[in-house]
């Protein structure tokens, strides 16, 4: 079973099968003994969750036919047919095979292909056209490499990963399609590959092995037909299933003549993603049989525990229901992306209209004055020699001119950055070892790259409960049989009931061989009315839970042990084993258990199997000739079947059920039903009818249950723990502080999920706690009415609840006869929660009923919605995220979950003892619920801050680079002539200011992670995108116009008409721009030094290293290449011109933002300012008390330091300040920033 995971097959999901290739026949070698198993795939399920798509044409009679031209039959598509070991047949519906081809590109088609899709995306699409337009001598100053090589960089990077990932996807195609797979053929069992399994085939599987495609079982080597399979790589679920083949075909065994000549023809539905469902018929030697899900092996799932089997290829290739799930996920775009769209559009606005500017000022220059220096600057020959036509045709050159001279206003390299970037913080959140869980293994990951930041801004948690604040690891507590309730640990002075402790004594169950050790119960009164057998409400009990389920038993070691495909059931059986009622075997038609030593057969005769609709399962079984219906199923469920009468043993049982959910307890209700003979076989008639029918068989099938699913009889109620996961409510309360909102969806009762609500500090003792419970349209209308009413009275109750689990608590019940209060002892601070039922949520996405919703749930810290469905999970993330225009968490373990987690902003998956669904659709990965809090609050707060910076220093380097070009054009006539040397417009973006700026965004962080998670409120900033908005940019945009004016005016105030005292002109047009470039480097380096909040060994070396790279590059260029500057900035640098002109020009654009920036700070401090002076105050603390101690042999070298506080980028953080906190130890830190006097500033230090 060891088998080691190949990750690249994964790729196999994006895409469908290919038809015009590996169309060979299987190839006849004799079969060799079988490989000791195959490498794991199918890493990645996507679109479990998808909408079930109905097929409400299908007809049980056999399909409309009609002859073509060519004489072959067609059929309708809503059916498919195929016929076993006929290969012409098959051949005429062109169905699938079985090749798998993810890959895109070729060796022939990569370079085309690859640059047509780059080419679509708009940016470089620009550029391209930028490009053409610098080949046109009449209207371009510079040369074509100034685009290229910028344009080639990106090309090129985004080539080189595209063909990666396709030589990934190429080598996942060829492990999977070169797979060994058997197949009868011409009555022989034949070797060939996975590709060449073709619809009809029967193939043989063997133990351990991948199922090639989509199979009907034909004979298997256990008995009944039965197989056992592993579908962790379709669902996530680790457990084993079963599979039973038809008994009439399982005769055959592994007779290859009877398996060749098998000629059964089935008749089923056309390709569909819904794994848990499958209609069909077989019709073979003129009978038919129908064929449902349990008869199916699809392909991604392993066998296990079976020796063989043998099946007949249903779906092939890209009709697998695994390759149908494969869909394309809903893209997800943060934020900041869609504000990116819209900044881009506006800085290409910004630049058409300096173009326009330019064009109209040139047309005027060359009429007034440019027309006279003809003699010095001849007119081309395309241009008029008339004045005024003249000028109109320069001026329109000039145009696209200056279109190309200011390009880089608009950031080539902008979304490659941010990409890079993300993919870099993706990294440090999957190796972040705080979020790792020992326990199970499991550590944090980033299953996708671009929504990091978004991490950094969520305003909604929407979470399930069981698995997720819970551990999902049940035990059986109590229960309640016939009115009677066990579980209850009484205080023998007192007699008042207790939690039981490790010291509380277990009951004994040493007399039953196969009890479990583990397992605890604290009540005898249980165990001494099973022993005592003379109460047989207790024996029908458990046989319930003994027989009513549908898991598999095993041997392992020579024990026995239960495959459940729920913890649930498997709490509930265990329960029954150790008190007696052993379920020892299952076959297809019977279950055999041992009740109290003495072995009893059932007969199985139906088992109605439980979905998320019904919420109940029961099976029929005969035993000695009694015919029994044993139901077990949520309590409201249960009662609703109930027959009349016996109405004390329901009230009581109802009680201890309110009991049970008060006390945080998952419960089932059990019920039993005696059956006629002769009703049962007219009943088994019809449910015959209903499961062989191909037109609405699932609704059928539901109505024949509801027929016989009646007039029970209710024999108790089962409660199972479920507890808290470790650390919920610490990080649900910090969650809150952060200024988040969490919902929490669960199928639970409402009482259980109050109790949940307040273990896990959802709910607190000063909050009012609505419940909206209605029926109907208007009734949950009034009631959210009355709530909207009270919140706006600002807390004041105005009714009573009738349920109250903790006195102390005011709890508002809203019904239809109106509010009511108990226990308010505050109004006036009271905080609300809502609850609201899931048959009462169903009337909430009614138009009228939605608005008033929205107003009191947002209006709420916290909500609960309780007995919801996985639809109305989803829904309501919708409702929120839509109407709110919030961005949204949505965060899960199961199955369940995955609609909820794919519709909102951000999906979280926990792995989970449901499966791995959730995590399989979610965009990112925990262990626990407990590392949502550091995922948040800290990645995700570090990622939204540094992407903020990030960009707001992007488009000011790059603003403050361009529109030099723009202030020179006032003393060249506009005419499109640049400052700087072609070759530095090229590499300016590339070589000099990429890395400093993307050391930034990865590394940078305001304060360290242990005052982001004690100071949750660091986080608000993000919720109303204060950090980077349209306001950010413009700030940033007019810093670097500003930069721009005194980079351009003060070196061409200083040298125009210069001479320096050898008697050198330093009016030189060259000498000009190598100065104006340098000083641009220096201030953009010193700028993006002072942004820096945290430093690294990488941000050292990216930012002076880029200083140090720009004087290397420009003379390797300009000397050893001879570039046309040569000798320019050498000159320069030889007067003292150039070094006055330097500090000048520094002084002059630095010093202001200091100022203002200590001004902010000083007066105005953000939270995060006090936060990182407290954090300064203790790495200088720690610092001198170990220069004390410290000997001179125990010197030490950081690596990393934090700058001061005073030259942080802080504009704009939310001015939540908290105070009584004691805060942790802080980090060493031997970089000070600034000295005492410093500290005896308006900045009050957080204590």
């Amino acid at each position: 079973m060891g088998q080691m995971r190949d990750e690249s097959v994964e790729q196999e999901m994006l895409g469908g099968g290919r038809k015009d290739e590996e169309d060979e026949d299987i190839g006849y070698r004799s079969r060799p003994r079988r490989a000791n198993g195959f490498t794991e795939f199918w890493n990645k399920l996507d679109s479990w969750g998808s909408r079930r798509n109905r097929y409400n044409k299908r007809k049980s009679a056999p399909p409309t036919r009609r002859r073509t031209p060519s004489g072959l039959l067609q059929t309708r598509k809503t059916e498919r047919r195929i016929k076993a070991n006929d290969r012409q047949f098959n051949a005429q519906f062109k169905y699938a095979n079985n090749y798998i081809k993810t890959s895109k590109y070729s060796l022939a088609t990569f370079l085309p292909l690859n640059l047509f899709e780059q080419f679509q995306r708009l940016a470089n699409f620009y550029f391209l056209c930028l490009m053409v337009l610098q080949m046109i001598n009449v209207i371009s100053s510079l040369t074509p490499i100034t685009t290229a090589i910028p344009l080639i960089g990106v090309l090129c990077l985004t080539a080189i990963k595209d063909a990666y990932d396709d030589y990934e996807r190429h080598a996942s195609d060829a492990q999977v399609n070169n797979r060994v797979a058997y197949a009868i053929r011409d009555g022989k069992l034949v070797q060939g590959k996975w590709s060449q399994v073709r619809v009809g085939d029967i193939i043989r599987m063997e133990n351990d092995e991948f199922v090639a495609a989509d199979v009907l079982i034909l004979s298997t080597s256990e008995p009944n037909g039965l197989c056992f399979i592993e579908t962790a790589e379709l669902d996530g679920e680790t457990n084993l299933k079963s599979r039973q083949c038809l008994q009439e075909t399982a005769a055959m065994g592994q007779d290859e003549e009877q398996i060749a000549d098998f000629d059964g023809e089935i008749i089923c539905e056309p390709p569909n993603n819904l794994l848990n469902k499958f209609d069909g018929t077989l019709t073979w030697k003129e009978k038919k049989y129908p064929l449902d899900n349990d008869k199916i092996l699809l392909r991604g799932c392993i066998l296990r525990n079976t020796d063989w089997c043998y099946g007949v290829v249903i779906f092939a290739g890209k009709d697998t229901k695994l390759m149908q799930n494969s869909g394309k996920t809903k893209f997800k775009r943060t934020s900041i992306d869609k504000l990116l769209n819209f900044i881009i559009i506006g800085i290409v606005f910004f630049l058409i209209a300096i173009c326009l500017f330019c064009t109209v000022a040139c047309g005027v220059w060359e009429t007034m004055t440019g027309r006279y220096f003809q003699v010095y600057l001849p007119w081309d020959k395309l241009v008029p020699s008339d004045p005024i036509a003249g000028a109109t045709i320069i001026s329109l050159l000039v145009f696209f001119s200056y279109a190309i001279v200011l390009n880089t206003v608009v950031p080539i390299s902008l979304y490659v950055s941010v990409e890079v970037i993300r993919l870099l913080q993706s990294f440090l959140i999957n190796w972040d070892e705080k979020m790792y869980c020992e326990k199970r293994g499991i550590a944090a990951k980033a299953r996708t790259t671009t929504l990091n930041e978004e991490l950094g801004q969520i305003q909604y948690i929407f979470s399930d409960k069981t698995g997720t604040l819970t551990q999902n690891i049940m035990t059986f507590n109590k229960c309640s049989i016939v009115g009677t309730c066990y579980g209850d640990v009484f205080d023998k002075q007192t007699g008042e009931i207790i939690e039981p402790n490790e010291y509380t004594p277990r009951v004994d169950f040493s007399f039953n061989l196969d009890y479990e050790p583990d397992f605890a119960f604290y009540d005898q009164a249980l165990l001494d009315a099973v022993k005592g057998q003379k109460d047989n409400d207790v024996d029908l009990f458990f046989k319930v839970l003994a027989l009513c389920h549908t898991v598999m038993p095993a041997e392992r070691d020579g024990k026995l042990i239960y495959q459940a495909q729920s913890p649930d059931e498997a709490a509930l059986v265990s329960a029954a084993r150790n008190f007696g009622f052993v379920f020892r075997e299952r076959t297809p038609y019977s279950i055999t258990i041992e009740v109290l030593g003495k072995k009893e057969i059932h007969e199985l005769l139906c088992i109605l199997d439980f979905n998320n609709v019904r919420k109940r399962m029961s099976v029929i079984l005969r035993h000695e000739g009694k015919l029994r219906l044993y139901c077990k199923g949520a309590d409201n469920v249960v009662y609703e079947r109930l027959q009349r009468g016996n109405n004390d043993v329901k009230r009581i049982t109802q009680e201890h059920l309110n009991k049970f959910a008060g006390d945080g307890l998952r419960t089932l209700c059990l019920a039993v039903r005696d059956l006629d003979e002769a009703y049962f076989n007219l009943w088994k008639q019809r449910h015959h009818e209903a499961a062989v029918a191909l037109d609405n068989r699932d609704e059928k099938l539901d109505a024949i249950y509801e027929e016989i699913e009646n007039n029970l009889t209710l024999i108790g109620a089962t409660a199972i723990e479920d507890k808290l996961q470790e650390g919920v409510p610490q990080t649900v309360a910090s969650l809150s502080s952060a200024g988040i909102k969490i919902w929490v969806l669960t199928g639970d009762k409402q009482e259980t999920a109050i109790n949940i609500g307040y273990s896990c500090q959802l709910l607190t003792d000063e909050m009012e706690v609505m419940i909206v419970d209605g029926h109907t349209v208007e009734e949950v209308t009034k009631q959210l009415a009355k709530c909207r009413d009270t919140l706006l009275l600002g807390g004041h109750p105005m009714a009573q609840h009738n349920n109250n689990s903790h006195p102390p608590i005011s709890i508002i019940t809203l019904t239809e006869n109106g509010l009511k209060h108990h226990n308010s002892e505050d109004d006036t601070s009271l905080l609300f929660a809502l609850l609201i039922n899931g048959h009462s949520l169903v009337h909430v996405f009614h138009p009228q009923v939605e608005k008033v919703f929205l107003e009191v749930s947002t209006m709420c810290k916290s909500v609960i919605c309780c007995r919801v469905t996985p639809l109305q999970k989803a829904l309501v993330v919708e409702l929120i995220k839509k109407s709110k225009k919030a961005v949204t968490l949505a965060i899960g373990d199961g199955a369940n979950d995955v609609s909820m987690i794919k519709a909102a902003h951000i999906g979280i998956g926990i792995s989970g003892l449901e499966g791995n669904q959730a995590m399989l659709a979610s965009d990112y990965s925990i262990g626990q619920f407990r590392f949502l809090e550091r995922l948040l609050l800290v990645h995700g707060r570090w990622s939204y801050y540094r992407m903020c910076k990030f960009l707001r220093y992007f488009f000011y380097k790059n603003f403050a680079f361009t529109l030099c070009h723009f202030w020179y054009a006032f003393f060249c006539g506009f005419s499109a002539q640049t400052v700087f040397d072609p070759m530095f417009i090229a590499v300016y973006n590339l070589f000099y200011t990429s890395l400093p700026v993307l050391s930034i965004g990865i590394f940078d962080q305001d304060v360290n992670d242990k005052n982001s998670i004690v100071y949750p409120q660091l986080y608000t900033p993000g919720h109303t995108n204060l950090l980077f908005n349209k306001q950010e940019f413009l700030r940033s945009a007019l810093y670097g116009f500003y930069t721009s004016c005194i980079l351009f005016l003060v070196p061409y105030g200083t040298y125009k008409d210069e001479v320096s005292p050898r008697g050198h002109v330093l009016s030189d047009h060259m000498l000009l721009g190598s100065v104006v470039a340098t000083i641009l480097v220096i201030v953009v380096t010193a700028q993006v030094a002072l942004d820096t909040s945290y430093w690294t060994v990488f941000n050292h070396i990216t930012i002076w290293g880029s200083l140090a790279w720009y004087f290397i590059l420009d003379y390797f260029y300009n000397y050893v290449i001879g570039g046309s500057y040569v000798g320019s900035l050498t000159t320069a640098m030889s007067e003292y011109t150039f070094w006055f002109t330097t500090v000048l020009t520094v002084i002059v654009l630095l010093v202001p933002v200091l100022a203002w920036r200590f001004f902010f700070i000083d007066v105005f401090p953000s939270l995060s300012d006090r936060v990182r002076l407290k954090q300064r105050l203790a790495s200088i603390r720690s610092r001198q008390s170990q220069d004390i101690l410290r000997t001179p042999s125990a010197r030490k070298t950081r690596r990393s330091v934090r700058s001061g506080y005073a030259f942080s980028h802080q504009e704009g953080f939310g001015r939540l300040i908290t105070s009584g906190k004691i805060m942790r130890k802080m980090p060493k830190s031997d970089f000070l920033g600034f000295s005492s006097p410093a500290v005896r500033s308006n900045i009050d230090v957080i204590p």
